[in-house]
């Protein structure tokens, strides 16, 4: 294995576990590094008097590659974790040699999607996430095909939502709130980059996928049929698929810059 390791960012509100059926066929080809966010999965949440911030989170993943004696990574993200992927290109753009956005975008939160990060993050509080959370974001997560025949892939998405600790929820939840357009930063980054999205997603689209794929100069875009906002779980080898396909371009053009 030469290329790049592959660093997998997961979506909210879930953590790692949402790569479990690509990690292995992945890790075949390439190393493929899944961490948890913080307050998130098994990552605690460090007590900070910053309001929440994606800068924070960014830092986390860059010491993470300092832990591990990387120094560059291809570096991909799933929805929040394209996010937190543009945050660390924006922190650290010497440690990304490549980047897969996968049910991602570049633009920010609207003032309506901003308000409703607030009300999760108090509901999160007052409640829990096991009598609401699931129930609520699983109709946007899942494409309806996926509902409806699929129950293992619901079942799964909703165990992972619902074992979320309220406090890094409510942490994240404020910290995406406020995240900067990034269409100029990817538009500049200079680097290869997959695109990927499911035909049926409908809180990052086709059309932002397509944005997105737009200002990069030789990206590619890939757009799976019959798969929601989560691709990663609902068509876990077209994703595969599309990762592998791609990997080699971005070893040889990493060596030629």
């Amino acid at each position: 294995m030469t290329e790049l390791p592959l660093v997998l960012l997961h979506a909210f509100p879930l953590d790692s576990r949402m790569w479990n059926a690509v990690r292995e066929p992945l890790a075949s080809h390439v190393r493929v590094i899944t961490p948890d966010q913080r307050g998130l999965g098994r990552s605690p949440l460090p007590e900070s008097p910053r309001e929440p911030s994606l800068e924070d989170a960014a830092r986390d993943v860059v010491a993470l590659l300092d832990r591990l004696e990387l120094g560059r990574v291809v570096l991909g993200g799933c929805s929040m974790g394209g996010y937190l992927a543009m945050a660390v290109l924006r922190l650290a753009p010497e440690r990304v040699g490549g980047l897969v956005l996968i049910d991602t975008k570049a633009t920010p939160d609207t003032p309506a999607a901003a308000q409703t990060r607030l009300d999760v993050a108090a509901r999160v509080e007052r409640e829990g996430t096991k009598t609401w959370l699931a129930e609520a974001n699983l109709p946007n997560l899942l494409a309806a095909s996926t509902r409806e025949r699929r129950p293992e892939v619901v079942e799964t998405v909703r165990e992972i939502i619902e074992s979320q600790p309220p406090a890094g929820v409510s942490w994240t939840a404020l910290a995406l709130r406020t995240r900067p357009d990034s269409l100029d930063l990817l538009r500049d980054c200079g680097v290869p980059a997959l695109v990927v999205v499911g035909e049926e997603d409908p809180i990052t689209p086709v059309a932002s996928a397509s944005e997105m794929a737009g200002v990069m100069d030789g990206a590619t875009l890939v757009v799976l049929p019959g798969a929601g906002h989560l691709t990663p779980l609902e068509d876990p080898a077209g994703v595969v698929e599309a990762i592998l396909s791609w990997y080699p371009a971005t070893h040889e053009q990493t060596h030629e810059k």
